[in-house]
């Protein structure tokens, strides 16, 4: 069966020879055909139909309990979100990543542990500011920059320094 996307097709308001281009949206690729000159977007509806699903299962709230597993505790993942995924990725392996991300907050990654630690670079960059105001005027300027993956070039840089008579 043929794509509708495969054909040329011309920009409702100016006529001319739309281009193919793909449109992240949270995460999702979606095809779409985009005229140069107006910007005008058509996108693929297979591709919106999967968006709009994804967007009805996130806005959705699920309540599970969660139970003790032996020494651990497992909580229920809904069907509804478990097929999606199928649907999407075509297969599931049977291990995910699961994360801490901040105070009550747990995160799965469904894309495959394996494949994932191979891609993803464990390196993390940091950079801090400090500025401390006396009276309405800058007194220190501190930045520090961080890379885990060169610890060699961490550095602090005094930008202004407090003046003794300032402090007086």
């Amino acid at each position: 069966m043929a794509d509708i996307f495969d054909s040329t097709i011309l920009c409702n308001n100016c006529n001319v020879k739309m281009q193919k281009q793909g449109i992240a949206k949270n995460g999702f690729i979606l095809r779409a055909m985009i005229c140069p000159k107006c910007n005008s977007r058509v996108i693929h509806p297979v591709d919106e139909a999967e968006y709009e699903k994804f967007i009805n299962l996130k806005n959705k709230e699920f309540h599970v309990k969660m139970r003790m597993v032996g020494n651990s505790y497992a909580v229920s993942i809904p069907m509804e979100i478990v097929s999606f995924i199928k649907d999407q990725e075509k297969k599931m392996d049977d291990m995910v990543r699961l994360c801490f991300e901040e105070a009550g907050r747990l995160s799965l990654n469904f894309n495959g542990f394996e494949e994932q630690n191979q891609k993803t670079n464990p390196r993390v960059i940091k950079t801090r500011e400090y500025k401390i105001v006396k009276n309405n005027k800058p007194v220190i300027h501190l930045k520090q920059f961080s890379d885990s993956a060169n610890p060699k070039d961490n550095k602090s840089i005094l930008i202004k320094k407090a003046d003794k008579n300032e402090d007086e």
